[in-house]
């Protein structure tokens, strides 16, 4: 595999690959608690709903967006979120696998640089990080959630990596995510390479619909796909 042409630079998104959904749904529902709407009302049915419907996208933004009428509501429960999810992601052990750690460190042997996106602020995931690092898991650059100006579905933490990483042309850039904002943000970008990963072709469908130019079943598939490409 050779990082020479084509693609130089990889943007991973965390989302479905090492921060589980369930993990994050929890934190959010923990965190809209802290304002008052709990389980067994029509406010949490609601808004539990609305958090469904844009997965992958930054909680911070769905949290604003729930509470567009009280500033003060929304910064207290953006910032519960964060320490909902720090809590949860150490008592459920979360950590990169091992599948993820090969790959990455495949990719850095091959000469490309691997960013790592998520959804989410630093304050809520920066401990993880540290600690997947320590793992094993390669990564130049990491974007948070804070670190654009606006997250996903918009290109901005894509155009944040590229710009991070010295990449002036954003088609060498190959994108990976397994949430439809993730591909959407890549599309939006401009990058050259934009993958999904799914199990299934529902899903796989999905991907594409959402901007993946190609849709694997597993991420340790992805080096090869990019040598072909390349």
């Amino acid at each position: 595999m050779s990082g020479t042409a084509g693609v130089s630079l990889v943007c991973w998104d965390l989302a479905g690959v090492v921060i589980d959904g369930s993990v994050v749904e929890r934190a959010f529902a923990e965190a809209i608690a802290t304002q008052g709407i709990v389980a067994g009302t029509q406010s949490y049915t609601r808004a539990m709903v609305k958090f469904d419907r844009a997965r992958g996208r930054p909680p911070a933004d769905v949290i604003r967006e729930l509470f567009d009428d009280n500033d003060a509501q929304a910064t207290v429960a953006a910032l519960a979120f964060d320490l909902s999810f720090r809590a949860a992601a150490d008592r459920f052990g979360v950590a990169a696998p091992p599948g993820l750690i090969d790959v990455t460190g495949k990719l850095s042997g091959a000469g490309l640089q691997v960013c790592l996106l998520t959804a989410l602020t630093r304050e809520a995931c920066g401990v993880l990080l540290d600690r997947m690092r320590g793992q094993g898991l390669t990564a130049h650059e990491v974007v948070c959630a804070d670190d654009a100006p606006r997250g996903f579905l918009w290109p901005d933490p894509i155009l944040a990596a590229a710009q991070r990483a010295g990449v002036s042309d954003i088609r060498e850039v190959a994108v990976v995510s397994a949430t439809e904002c993730g591909l959407e943000s890549g599309h939006r970008a401009g990058a050259g390479l934009v993958v999904g990963l799914a199990d299934g072709a529902r899903r796989a469908a999905k991907l594409h619909a959402a901007g993946a130019t190609l849709v694997i079943d597993s991420i340790d598939a992805f080096p090869d796909l990019v040598e072909r490409v390349a």
